[in-house]
């Protein structure tokens, strides 16, 4: 075809990565796309059954009347810093675990699995430490990732660890043309559940985004309504006109 299109689902975690960067490096126009869209559209059809043939005609239908944005692939050095970072997270949850684990073997008396299990975690320590100085130097190599980086980490309550994951899977902030798109990347953005008088449900925020840079930002937003005043005034704000306080919480940094 004379302008070849793939439409790339784009799950939770983003495993179909590899797949828009062979396609989009073998010449072909990507969009990746969030699989909500293109299930919505398909009960729009009112379609009945699911196979790969049905998919694959139901994305080419989508494309076509949608015409979603084209996808470009971040730079090599943001997707090495998301990899690394996510790396981290989870050599943190596997301490986590490793941390119940020992506190139930000391309960039970095991002390020989535990110790096995201290050093477990000693090694994953190790592990940790070396991993967050590769990000930071890589984060140094970079001019444009340091400018940022230095921009971020003066945000009270944004720690090195935030600014790498920040920087890894948002990539340039300024591809947003304002806070509300931002918000809206993010999945902050209020959700109203009203219609006349029979449905008055509670606003809450939307969580049609980013859930990694949610959980990412959730604990320097604590922190940041503590130390900032404008965000402690907005945060009770919201409190105020009846938000949940964990959606509260969460709007902080929007």
């Amino acid at each position: 075809p004379r302008n070849p299109c793939m439409y790339v689902w784009r799950p939770p975690v983003c495993i179909n990565e590899p797949v828009a960067l062979a396609l989009h490096d073998s010449g072909l126009r990507v969009s990746v796309i969030n699989p909500g869209c293109v299930k919505g559209f398909s009960q729009s059809e009112n379609l009945r059954n699911k196979n790969d043939s049905v998919d694959a005609a139901l994305i080419a239908r989508y494309g076509a009347a949608i015409k979603p944005m084209p996808w470009a692939p971040p730079p090599l050095e943001q997707r090495q810093l998301s990899a690394w970072s996510s790396r981290v997270q989870a050599l943190k949850d596997i301490r986590q675990q490793e941390q119940n684990r020992l506190e139930v073997h000391d309960i039970t008396g095991m002390t020989d699995v535990a110790e096995h299990v201290e050093q477990h975690i000693a090694w994953l320590d190790t592990e940790i430490k070396k991993l967050e100085k590769d990000i930071d130097d890589h984060i140094d190599r970079h001019p444009k990732l340091k400018r940022d980086a230095e921009l971020l980490s003066s945000i009270p309550g944004v720690g090195n660890t935030t600014v790498a994951k920040i920087l890894g899977r948002l990539g340039d902030i300024r591809r947003f043309d304002n806070a509300k798109t931002f918000a809206a990347f993010l999945g902050v953005t209020p959700k109203q559940r009203t219609s006349g008088a029979s449905l008055r449900g509670r606003t809450m925020i939307s969580r049609t985004g980013s859930k990694s840079m949610r959980a990412a930002l959730y604990m320097p937003s604590l922190v940041a309504a503590r130390h900032n005043p404008i965000l402690k005034q907005f945060s009770a704000r919201l409190l105020a006109t009846g938000m949940a306080k964990k959606s509260g919480d969460c709007c902080r940094h929007a």
